[in-house]
């Protein structure tokens, strides 16, 4: 039987770098106007939980629309970026990740994969599966953050970096710029970007996709209260918010909001804040940007990349695209 390889990990978090960043974060999205948190720290264990079961909700088609992508373009993917190293970021559980995995493997190709994602644990355990998984495979997990790490990407090889599920919709553009910047800064010809986007579509159905009839996604937007009540010492009352969704048609895009449903003020004892909320005020919790194909290839030509493909599913939800240097 084939041993499975070691899997080598190099963790550029350390243990108070993320509770450092909810506090900075906290801090300045609450005393802000508009207030704002960002979508990161929807992602404790329950709120992980309960995207999990937002994905398999018949109003969110975009997991399902992606993975119809690749079920049916995965060696076409591989074909196309001629990659002997796969890495993925915020790679989680790298579930569909593994429709890729078994393309590249088909095809000969695949000597590396390189998993990075904030979630340590999650992370160590995902690469052990897949080294068993693939054991001829090197594994090489990078714990860091995509907005502050990108430069201990390992370099070597043909690599394609995969920026799946439409995470890059959750950037306004300016963060988008330095995102794609940032990528192409550290690429050497013959690398490439595979990246996830959602679609422009009717708006009855992006908005129902989050605002589920079943309030699942109302949960998971209310859970960022708990993490806020947890970790910084705070006192929300989850009863006294109501979840909010809508596209914003001018820069096409869901937001996700939280509504103070009266007068109240709002304790968050280890970083010495007291938060006022008038009655009906809105906390911005998400956005999700909706793409079309002209915006995304503007985009990455004004950080040096250029598109080479574009696949959608057969009804034009969700698109990945394949763009390189140039």
């Amino acid at each position: 039987m084939t041993q499975a390889a070691a899997v080598r990990t190099d963790v550029y978090l350390g243990p108070d770098d993320i509770p450092e960043a909810l506090r900075a974060d906290a801090l300045a999205g609450l005393t802000s106007t508009p207030k704002a948190l960002p979508p990161k720290w929807f992602y404790d264990d329950r709120g992980s939980a309960l995207f999990d079961r937002i994905t398999r909700l018949p109003e969110y088609y975009p997991t399902r629309r992606e993975r119809e992508i690749l079920v049916r373009r995965a060696g076409e993917i591989a074909a196309s970026s001629d990659a002997d190293t796969l890495i993925e970021l915020g790679s989680g559980t790298s579930e569909k990740t593994r429709l890729l995995l078994d393309a590249f493997e088909r095809a000969g190709t695949l000597r590396r994969f390189v998993p990075f994602d904030l979630s340590e644990q999650t992370l160590r355990d995902a690469a052990a599966a897949i080294a068993s998984e693939h054991p001829g495979v090197e594994i090489h997990a990078i714990v860091g953050d995509f907005e502050r790490h990108l430069e201990y990407l390992p370099g070597g090889g043909t690599r394609m970096i995969a920026f799946l599920g439409g995470t890059i919709g959750n950037l306004e553009p300016e963060q988008r710029h330095r995102f794609f910047s940032d990528i192409r800064a550290g690429m050497q010809e013959g690398d490439s970007l595979l990246l996830g986007t959602d679609l422009v579509k009717d708006v009855a159905r992006l908005e129902a996709a989050y605002d589920d009839t079943a309030g699942v996604t109302a949960a998971f937007n209310l859970n960022v209260l708990n993490v806020l009540n947890r970790e910084l010492g705070g006192d929300f009352d989850l009863d006294l918010f109501e979840h909010l969704a809508f596209f914003d048609q001018t820069r096409e895009w869901i937001e996700m909001r939280l509504r103070s449903r009266r007068e109240q003020r709002v304790k968050l004892r280890d970083i010495d804040l007291e938060v006022h909320f008038a009655e009906g005020e809105q906390m911005r919790t998400e956005i999700s940007v909706k793409f079309r194909r002209e915006g995304v290839e503007r985009e990455l030509l004004a950080s040096g990349l250029r598109l080479k493909r574009w696949w959608t599913d057969a009804a034009g939800d969700f698109a990945l695209s394949l763009a390189v240097p140039g």
